[in-house]
């Protein structure tokens, strides 16, 4: 098993991934928080029928 060469890595590669899992957290925070939102909406709505 060889070691990866980490000298290799271009400094856009080292700001590019971050950035990038930054992104989906953000993306997949949003979209959750609206899923959440619509359920207890209809829990709701479901309670006062």
């Amino acid at each position: 098993m060889s070691v990866p060469d980490f000298g290799a890595m271009t400094p856009q590669h080292v700001i590019y991934i971050p950035s990038v899992a930054i992104l989906g957290l953000i993306t997949g925070y949003i979209l959750g928080s609206r899923a959440v939102r619509a359920e207890v909406d209809r829990r709701r709505k479901r309670l006062k029928e």
